[in-house]
């Protein structure tokens, strides 16, 4: 069975992902059964980094200027150290990663990619990982964070580089999946009193 069926899922990033960051977990999420968007201030594509080099390019499937939250159940934020220093200077960026925290829906970001929740205002008072210069940043902004190779705080994911994509992507589908629960119902007896 497919734990994500019909998961509509985002994935917001600038020229700069780090390639592997979106094509490993988007593959995850495909397979598991979720619908995966590219959303990025890029109209039409937006290229990722290869480790050293530019990789290739992505077709941009939601224009951030037309890019809803409502529209989508779960956010995915990749590295790399060109994209989340371009998004922040996007207001609608920004606003787009916000409406997510506010709504309480699920958030999953690597790497680089947490920086982008520091302009968000969503790192402040959480337990968090990343690429390790941003340690400094995040704890200026109010957040706990800890070297590990993945950290669920709430409904936020963090992990640290492209060697934590396994066990990240193992705690991405199954917040995800909690995230498509139904909410449990009162009881009758609830209900009566």
């Amino acid at each position: 069975m497919r734990k994500l069926k019909g998961m509509r899922v985002a994935i917001l990033v600038a020229d700069g992902f780090e390639q592997v960051e979106l094509v490993q977990p988007r593959t995850a999420l495909e397979d598991e059964g979720a619908i995966t968007e590219i959303v990025s201030p890029a109209q039409r594509w937006v290229k990722g980094w290869k480790f050293t080099n530019w990789g290739r390019k992505f077709r941009v499937t939601v224009p951030l200027d037309e890019a809803d939250a409502d529209h989508f159940d779960a956010l995915l934020l990749p590295g790399g150290v060109l994209n989340p220093d371009k998004l922040r200077l996007y207001p609608k960026a920004i606003e787009f990663i916000k409406a997510f925290g506010d709504a309480g829906k699920p958030i999953a970001s690597i790497c680089h990619g947490p920086w982008t929740l520091i302009n968000a205002g969503i790192a402040r008072g959480r337990t968090l990982t990343s690429w390790p210069s941003l340690e400094v940043d995040l704890r200026n902004a109010g957040a706990n964070w800890v070297d590990q190779e993945v950290v669920r705080d709430g409904k936020l994911i963090t992990s640290r580089k492209p060697d934590d994509i396994p066990a990240f992507e193992r705690s991405m589908i199954r917040l995800f999946e909690e995230a498509l629960a139904p909410a449990p119902q009162p009881s009758a007896e609830a209900q009566a009193t």
